[in-house]
């Protein structure tokens, strides 16, 4: 059962909430009934389309009564005049959110189109010049504010502005879900999280490059155990990376360029370095228990710590070992 707002004229004022009667008959025969006007008269939607079938009416839409002659009711040049610069004072409506110290500036009717019972919506609905929910409070600038992460709303209001959920690669999905779902953008949530079961698959299959290695180490603290347990290296190219202490235990790192960089108190316990290259590579105090270095290049490789700190080798398969320094 679907229900309209239907207006005597452009005004909003002076509106009804009616259901959409079966027939377009039956229809006008109630607005004649509620607002006690004659039955000779037209239907037209915001836009200034008339109604001729009950059917092209959507649930919560907006119509607009022409009466012809009666005073009651504007002409129809004149309503569909009227209606024109209102729908211009709709899109002008424009609304400055201060989200977590970022400012964004948007439209009342992006806000409320796409999910109107989110509370972004319900913060700025009119309903009889009475907002469904009350507004936060605003700062020097005027703008509302809204103390959340500014990050993660931008997907958000992008989704309610083209109804696409597009989210930045360094953006974390988990952190986009959560804001939808503070927010109550419904419609949003099973897109986000199809995004975060596919990166699931993805970064269990999909080897990590040079450039995540380096981003993890300039973003990780030095007194903080940087961990790839278990991540899928293979062929990376880590070539005189500083990579002391960092735990690769059960790492992937077949076919792994590591000519020249420094393992040096590293966990390799059961990592596959199979065919790897650590030519020249640092291995003071290295953890190698059970690791896979079948075929690996250890040529040159410096395993003797001043301090007295042994390498653990034990259970390491160097079949096929190509070459070995020191």
């Amino acid at each position: 059962m679907k229900r309209a707002f239907v207006y005597l004229s452009h005004k909003k004022q002076n509106g009804k909430v009616l259901v959409v009667e079966d027939t377009l008959e039956a229809f006008k025969l109630e607005i004649s009934n509620v607002f006690e006007i004659g039955g000779d008269f037209r239907l037209f939607t915001e836009n200034g389309c008339e109604i001729v079938d009950v059917r092209v009416i959507r649930d919560d839409e907006k119509l607009y009564v022409n009466c012809g002659d009666s005073k009651s009711c504007d002409t129809i040049e004149s309503s569909l005049a009227k209606l024109s610069l209102n729908r211009c004072s709709e899109v002008s409506d424009w609304i400055t959110l201060n989200v977590g110290g970022r400012y964004f500036t948007t439209s009342r009717s992006t806000l409320q189109s796409k999910e109107p019972l989110s509370m972004l919506a319900r913060m700025f609905a009119d309903d009889n010049n009475m907002y469904l929910m009350n507004p936060s409070a605003t700062d020097s600038r005027g703008a509302y504010l809204i103390d959340r992460s500014p990050e993660y709303f931008e997907p958000i209001l992008n989704y309610l502005r083209h109804g696409e959920v597009i989210i930045d690669k360094y953006v974390n999905p988990r952190g986009v879900l959560e804001e939808a779902v503070f927010y109550g953008i419904d419609s949003m949530i099973p897109h986000i999280q199809k995004i975060i079961e596919d990166s699931k698959s993805y970064d269990s299959n999909h080897a990590l490059t040079r450039m995540d290695v380096v981003r993890a180490l300039i973003k990780t603290s030095t007194s903080i155990e940087l961990r790839f347990q278990g991540v899928n290296l293979a062929g990376a190219d880590l070539n005189r990376l500083d990579l002391r202490f960092i735990n690769f235990k059960y790492a992937f790192l077949s076919r792994c360029n590591l000519s020249g960089a420094n393992l040096s108190y590293c966990c390799l316990e059961r990592a596959d370095l199979s065919h790897a290259n650590l030519e020249g590579a640092q291995l003071l105090g290295v953890k190698a228990l059970c690791a896979n270095m079948e075929g690996a290049n250890l040529k040159g490789c410096n395993m003797d710590d001043p301090h007295g700190n042994k390498a653990l080798m034990e259970g390491v398969n160097l079949k096929v070992l190509r070459s070995v320094g020191q």
